[in-house]
C-alpha cells in the first residue's frame, strides 16, 4: 500500500531485458535514509516492485511480462530519472490516497499549459478507462497522488503546484511522454459493482 507522496528521485543505474522480463537497478540517497530490504514493496513510477537485491545506495527489482506490458518501465534506460516510494508503514499519515502501485495501463501526455504558479497536464486515455477518472476525483501519475481537474471523454488534466513539478519527474515531463496510470481503487469497486448489477 502507498499514498502517492514521492519520497524521491531515483537514477536507472542499470536496465537487463530479456524478452518482456528485465532486471532493474535504481540508485538513490533515500535507499541510505531508509535501509530497504529483500522482499519489501517499492514504488518505482508508481509500480509496486520486490526488492531482489541491495548494495549501498542502491536496489534491484524483477520487472515480470505482464508489468512490461502496461507500464511505461519498457522504455526506461540507463540515466533515467524515476519516482520512488516506499510501502506505507502502518503509523504514517495518509496524505495523499491510496495507491496500490497496480497499474491499470499508459497514458500519453498530449498538452502541457502553464497557468501562473501551476502546470496544467493533459493525457490521452484509453476509452475503457473513461469510467474510472471523475473530476475531483483522485488519480496516480507515475505513482504521484493528484487530482483530476477536467474530465473529458478520452482524456483528463491535472495541475501540478511548483512542488510537485520540482520533487517528481513530472516536472520534465513532455508531451509525446507516456505515463503510468493506476485510477483509484474505490472508482473500480464501485464501477465493477455497477456492471455486475446491469448483467444481473
Amino acid at each position: 500500500m502507498f499514498t502517492g507522496i514521492i519520497k524521491g528521485i531515483g537514477h536507472v543505474v542499470s536496465i537487463t531485458r530479456q524478452a518482456e522480463t528485465a532486471k532493474l537497478t535504481v540508485s538513490s540517497p533515500l535507499f541510505t535514509q531508509l535501509n530497504p530490504q529483500l522482499g519489501d514493496s517499492f514504488a518505482i513510477n508508481g509500480i509496486c516492485l520486490t526488492v531482489t537485491a541491495v548494495v549501498p545506495g542502491q536496489l534491484c527489482v524483477d520487472v515480470m511480462p505482464e508489468t512490461t506490458r502496461l507500464t511505461n518501465l519498457g522504455q526506461l534506460k540507463k540515466g533515467d530519472t524515476v519516482n520512488l516510494e516506499p510501502a506505507l508503514g502502518a503509523t504514517e499519515r495518509l496524505d495523499g490516497h491510496f495507491v496500490l502501485g497496480h497499474v491499470d495501463t499508459t497514458a500519453k501526455l498530449v498538452q502541457r499549459v502553464e497557468d501562473q504558479n501551476a502546470s496544467v497536464l493533459t493525457f490521452k486515455i484509453a476509452p475503457e478507462y473513461d469510467d474510472y477518472i471523475v473530476k475531483k476525483g483522485s488519480i496516480a501519475i507515475d505513482g504521484v497522488s493528484l487530482t483530476v481537474t477536467q474530465s473529458e471523454p478520452y482524456q483528463f488534466s491535472v495541475s501540478l503546484i511548483p512542488y510537485t513539478q520540482n520533487q517528481t519527474t513530472l516536472g520534465k515531463r513532455q508531451v509525446g511522454d507516456l505515463v503510468n496510470i493506476e485510477t483509484d481503487v474505490l472508482g473500480k469497486y464501485i464501477v465493477g459493482a455497477q456492471r455486475k448489477e446491469a448483467i444481473q
